[in-house]
Protein backbone atom coordinates (compact mmCIF):
# COMPACT_ATOMS: atom_id res chain seq x y z
CA UNK A 1 0.00 0.00 0.00
CA UNK A 2 1.26 3.49 -0.89
CA UNK A 3 1.69 6.09 1.83
CA UNK A 4 2.52 9.70 2.62
CA UNK A 5 4.89 10.11 5.56
CA UNK A 6 4.93 13.26 7.72
CA UNK A 7 8.01 13.13 9.97
CA UNK A 8 8.24 14.80 13.38
CA UNK A 9 5.73 17.61 13.04
CA UNK A 10 6.46 19.88 16.03
CA UNK A 11 3.49 20.93 18.15
CA UNK A 12 3.46 22.93 21.39
CA UNK A 13 0.58 21.61 23.49
CA UNK A 14 -0.64 20.92 27.01
CA UNK A 15 -0.85 17.18 27.65
CA UNK A 16 0.38 15.24 30.66
CA UNK A 17 -0.43 13.76 34.04
CA UNK A 18 1.26 16.52 36.04
CA UNK A 19 -0.69 19.80 36.55
CA UNK A 20 2.21 21.94 35.34
CA UNK A 21 2.22 20.12 32.02
CA UNK A 22 -1.36 21.25 31.46
CA UNK A 23 -0.54 24.90 32.25
CA UNK A 24 3.03 25.44 31.02
CA UNK A 25 2.90 23.11 28.04
CA UNK A 26 5.76 21.45 26.18
CA UNK A 27 6.97 20.24 22.78
CA UNK A 28 5.58 17.19 21.05
CA UNK A 29 6.58 15.61 17.76
CA UNK A 30 4.09 13.76 15.58
CA UNK A 31 5.06 11.35 12.82
CA UNK A 32 2.09 10.25 10.73
CA UNK A 33 2.10 7.69 7.92
CA UNK A 34 -1.06 7.86 5.81
CA UNK A 35 -1.79 4.70 3.81
CA UNK A 36 -3.88 4.99 0.65
CA UNK A 37 -3.69 4.28 -3.09
CA UNK A 38 -1.84 7.18 -4.71
CA UNK A 39 -2.13 5.86 -8.30
CA UNK A 40 -5.08 8.01 -9.38
CA UNK A 41 -3.51 11.19 -8.02
CA UNK A 42 -0.14 10.37 -9.59
CA UNK A 43 -1.61 9.60 -13.01
CA UNK A 44 -3.73 12.76 -13.11
CA UNK A 45 -1.37 15.06 -11.17
CA UNK A 46 -4.38 16.32 -9.17
CA UNK A 47 -4.22 17.17 -5.49
CA UNK A 48 -7.97 16.54 -5.13
CA UNK A 49 -7.33 12.84 -5.77
CA UNK A 50 -4.68 12.66 -3.05
CA UNK A 51 -4.49 13.60 0.62
CA UNK A 52 -3.40 17.20 1.26
CA UNK A 53 -0.61 16.76 3.81
CA UNK A 54 -0.53 20.51 4.54
CA UNK A 55 -4.14 20.27 5.74
CA UNK A 56 -3.31 17.11 7.67
CA UNK A 57 -0.52 18.97 9.50
CA UNK A 58 -2.89 21.85 10.30
CA UNK A 59 -5.52 19.42 11.61
CA UNK A 60 -3.03 17.63 13.84
CA UNK A 61 -1.78 20.93 15.32
CA UNK A 62 -5.29 22.27 15.92
CA UNK A 63 -6.43 19.00 17.46
CA UNK A 64 -3.46 18.74 19.81
CA UNK A 65 -3.84 22.35 20.91
CA UNK A 66 -7.47 21.76 21.82
CA UNK A 67 -8.55 19.57 24.70
CA UNK A 68 -5.66 18.36 26.94
CA UNK A 69 -5.19 14.66 27.71
CA UNK A 70 -3.21 12.97 30.46
CA UNK A 71 -1.80 10.19 28.30
CA UNK A 72 0.00 10.39 24.97
CA UNK A 73 -1.60 6.99 24.25
CA UNK A 74 -5.01 8.68 24.31
CA UNK A 75 -3.83 11.59 22.20
CA UNK A 76 -2.24 9.36 19.55
CA UNK A 77 -5.38 7.23 19.35
CA UNK A 78 -7.62 10.27 18.95
CA UNK A 79 -5.40 11.86 16.29
CA UNK A 80 -5.56 8.65 14.25
CA UNK A 81 -9.34 8.39 14.57
CA UNK A 82 -9.83 12.07 13.68
CA UNK A 83 -7.78 11.77 10.51
CA UNK A 84 -9.38 8.51 9.40
CA UNK A 85 -12.85 10.00 9.77
CA UNK A 86 -11.94 13.31 8.11
CA UNK A 87 -10.02 11.93 5.10
CA UNK A 88 -11.97 9.07 3.48
CA UNK A 89 -9.11 8.17 1.12
CA UNK A 90 -6.96 7.09 4.07
CA UNK A 91 -7.59 3.43 4.86
CA UNK A 92 -4.92 3.00 7.53
CA UNK A 93 -2.73 5.30 9.59
CA UNK A 94 0.36 4.90 11.76
CA UNK A 95 1.07 7.53 14.40
CA UNK A 96 4.15 8.06 16.54
CA UNK A 97 3.73 10.73 19.21
CA UNK A 98 6.97 11.83 20.91
CA UNK A 99 7.32 13.65 24.19
CA UNK A 100 10.98 14.76 24.32
CA UNK A 101 10.62 16.89 27.46
CA UNK A 102 8.75 14.38 29.59
CA UNK A 103 9.29 15.04 33.33
CA UNK A 104 11.54 12.03 34.01
CA UNK A 105 14.58 12.25 36.31
CA UNK A 106 16.84 10.37 33.94
CA UNK A 107 18.74 11.18 30.77
CA UNK A 108 16.86 10.03 27.66
CA UNK A 109 16.33 11.06 24.06
CA UNK A 110 12.55 10.94 23.86
CA UNK A 111 9.51 9.09 25.10
CA UNK A 112 7.04 8.05 22.43
CA UNK A 113 4.05 5.85 21.66
CA UNK A 114 3.43 4.20 18.29
CA UNK A 115 0.03 3.01 17.12
CA UNK A 116 -1.73 1.83 13.98
CA UNK A 117 -5.42 2.28 13.28
CA UNK A 118 -7.47 1.39 10.21
CA UNK A 119 -10.95 0.98 8.84
CA UNK A 120 -12.32 -2.56 9.10
CA UNK A 121 -14.96 -4.31 6.99
CA UNK A 122 -17.60 -6.02 9.12
CA UNK A 123 -20.62 -7.91 7.83
CA UNK A 124 -23.55 -8.22 10.21
CA UNK A 125 -26.76 -10.20 10.09
CA UNK A 126 -29.99 -8.81 11.52
CA UNK A 127 -33.40 -10.27 12.24
CA UNK A 128 -36.70 -9.55 13.96
CA UNK A 129 -39.90 -11.54 14.56
CA UNK A 130 -41.79 -9.55 17.21
CA UNK A 131 -44.05 -6.51 16.76
CA UNK A 132 -43.29 -4.10 13.94
CA UNK A 133 -40.37 -6.10 12.58
CA UNK A 134 -39.39 -3.64 9.85
CA UNK A 135 -39.43 -0.71 12.26
CA UNK A 136 -37.11 -2.51 14.68
CA UNK A 137 -34.70 -3.27 11.84
CA UNK A 138 -34.79 0.33 10.57
CA UNK A 139 -34.13 1.67 14.07
CA UNK A 140 -31.25 -0.75 14.61
CA UNK A 141 -29.57 0.21 11.34
CA UNK A 142 -30.01 3.90 12.09
CA UNK A 143 -28.44 3.47 15.52
CA UNK A 144 -25.62 1.42 14.03
CA UNK A 145 -24.67 4.24 11.66
CA UNK A 146 -25.21 7.06 14.14
CA UNK A 147 -21.60 7.12 15.40
CA UNK A 148 -18.73 8.68 13.45
CA UNK A 149 -16.64 5.51 13.72
CA UNK A 150 -19.21 3.45 11.79
CA UNK A 151 -20.18 3.78 8.14
CA UNK A 152 -23.09 1.76 6.76
CA UNK A 153 -21.91 0.91 3.24
CA UNK A 154 -24.54 -1.48 1.88
CA UNK A 155 -27.72 -3.18 3.08
CA UNK A 156 -29.16 -6.33 1.55
CA UNK A 157 -32.78 -6.92 0.67
CA UNK A 158 -34.89 -7.92 3.66
CA UNK A 159 -36.38 -11.41 3.34
CA UNK A 160 -39.01 -13.27 5.34
CA UNK A 161 -37.83 -16.61 6.71
CA UNK A 162 -39.00 -19.48 8.85
CA UNK A 163 -37.55 -19.62 12.39
CA UNK A 164 -34.34 -21.59 12.83
CA UNK A 165 -33.79 -24.01 15.70
CA UNK A 166 -36.95 -23.21 17.66
CA UNK A 167 -39.82 -23.34 15.15
CA UNK A 168 -42.85 -22.53 17.34
CA UNK A 169 -42.57 -18.77 16.88
CA UNK A 170 -43.47 -16.11 14.26
CA UNK A 171 -41.71 -15.68 10.93
CA UNK A 172 -38.58 -13.54 10.82
CA UNK A 173 -37.48 -10.64 8.70
CA UNK A 174 -33.76 -11.09 8.01
CA UNK A 175 -30.98 -9.31 6.17
CA UNK A 176 -27.30 -8.35 6.25
CA UNK A 177 -25.37 -5.10 6.30
CA UNK A 178 -21.81 -4.16 5.31
CA UNK A 179 -20.32 -1.90 7.95
CA UNK A 180 -17.04 0.00 7.71
CA UNK A 181 -15.89 0.53 11.26
CA UNK A 182 -13.03 1.74 13.42
CA UNK A 183 -14.29 -0.33 16.35
CA UNK A 184 -12.52 -3.44 17.53
CA UNK A 185 -14.55 -6.67 17.35
CA UNK A 186 -15.26 -6.54 21.11
CA UNK A 187 -16.28 -2.87 20.99
CA UNK A 188 -18.55 -3.56 18.02
CA UNK A 189 -20.14 -6.48 19.87
CA UNK A 190 -20.77 -4.21 22.86
CA UNK A 191 -22.51 -1.71 20.58
CA UNK A 192 -24.71 -4.43 19.06
CA UNK A 193 -25.74 -5.61 22.52
CA UNK A 194 -26.52 -2.03 23.55
CA UNK A 195 -28.74 -1.58 20.47
CA UNK A 196 -30.56 -4.85 21.17
CA UNK A 197 -31.18 -3.79 24.77
CA UNK A 198 -32.38 -0.33 23.73
CA UNK A 199 -34.89 -1.94 21.35
CA UNK A 200 -36.28 -4.22 24.02
CA UNK A 201 -34.68 -7.57 23.29
CA UNK A 202 -35.06 -10.05 26.15
CA UNK A 203 -32.86 -13.16 26.31
CA UNK A 204 -35.46 -15.59 27.65
CA UNK A 205 -34.58 -18.70 25.64
CA UNK A 206 -31.99 -19.64 23.03
CA UNK A 207 -33.14 -18.98 19.46
CA UNK A 208 -36.41 -17.63 20.84
CA UNK A 209 -38.50 -14.65 19.65
CA UNK A 210 -36.76 -11.27 19.62
CA UNK A 211 -37.42 -7.66 18.70
CA UNK A 212 -33.99 -7.46 17.09
CA UNK A 213 -31.04 -9.78 16.70
CA UNK A 214 -27.64 -8.45 15.56
CA UNK A 215 -24.66 -10.71 14.92
CA UNK A 216 -21.15 -10.24 13.51
CA UNK A 217 -20.74 -12.67 10.62
CA UNK A 218 -17.36 -11.51 9.25
CA UNK A 219 -14.82 -8.98 10.52
CA UNK A 220 -12.11 -8.55 7.89
CA UNK A 221 -10.62 -12.05 7.61
CA UNK A 222 -10.25 -12.49 11.35
CA UNK A 223 -10.87 -15.75 13.16
CA UNK A 224 -11.91 -15.17 16.79
CA UNK A 225 -13.08 -17.85 19.19
CA UNK A 226 -13.73 -16.64 22.73
CA UNK A 227 -16.52 -17.39 25.22
CA UNK A 228 -18.29 -14.18 24.14
CA UNK A 229 -17.44 -13.85 20.47
CA UNK A 230 -17.09 -16.22 17.52
CA UNK A 231 -16.01 -14.86 14.11
CA UNK A 232 -16.86 -16.05 11.51
CA UNK A 233 -20.29 -16.66 12.99
CA UNK A 234 -20.78 -20.25 14.13
CA UNK A 235 -22.88 -22.44 11.82
CA UNK A 236 -23.36 -19.69 9.24
CA UNK A 237 -22.83 -22.23 6.45
CA UNK A 238 -26.10 -23.93 7.46
CA UNK A 239 -28.18 -20.78 7.81
CA UNK A 240 -29.94 -19.76 4.64
CA UNK A 241 -31.42 -16.71 6.36
CA UNK A 242 -27.83 -15.45 6.73
CA UNK A 243 -26.30 -16.68 3.47
CA UNK A 244 -29.01 -15.53 1.08
CA UNK A 245 -28.95 -11.80 2.00
CA UNK A 246 -25.19 -11.92 2.60
CA UNK A 247 -24.65 -13.28 -0.92
CA UNK A 248 -26.29 -10.11 -2.30
CA UNK A 249 -23.67 -7.82 -0.80
CA UNK A 250 -20.65 -10.10 -0.21
CA UNK A 251 -21.06 -13.20 -2.32
CA UNK A 252 -17.35 -13.11 -3.20
CA UNK A 253 -16.09 -13.10 0.40
CA UNK A 254 -14.30 -16.26 1.38
CA UNK A 255 -14.79 -17.99 4.71
CA UNK A 256 -11.34 -17.86 6.36
CA UNK A 257 -11.68 -21.39 7.77
CA UNK A 258 -13.77 -23.23 5.17
CA UNK A 259 -11.96 -21.64 2.23
CA UNK A 260 -15.14 -21.20 0.14
CA UNK A 261 -17.15 -18.11 -0.75
CA UNK A 262 -20.55 -17.07 0.55
CA UNK A 263 -22.08 -17.92 -2.84
CA UNK A 264 -20.51 -21.38 -2.72
CA UNK A 265 -21.82 -21.96 0.81
CA UNK A 266 -25.30 -20.94 -0.32
CA UNK A 267 -25.14 -23.23 -3.37
CA UNK A 268 -24.05 -26.17 -1.22
CA UNK A 269 -26.87 -25.54 1.23
CA UNK A 270 -29.46 -25.34 -1.55
CA UNK A 271 -28.13 -28.58 -3.10
CA UNK A 272 -28.65 -30.39 0.21
CA UNK A 273 -32.37 -29.54 0.39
Amino acid sequence: MDSILIRRLEVYAYHGVNPEENTLGQRFYVTAELFFDTAEAAENDELEKSVNYAKVCRDIVEYMQGRPYKLIETEANNIARMLLMKYPRICEIAIELEKPDAPVRYSFGTVSVRIKRRWHDAYLSFGSNIGDRKSYIDQALEMLGSTDDNQVKEISDIIETKPYGVTDQPLFLNGCVHLRTLKTPDALLDQLHAIETALGREHQRRWGPRTIDLDIVFYDDKVIDTPDLHIPHIDMANREFVLRPLAQIAGYRRHPLLGITVEQMLAQLEAEK
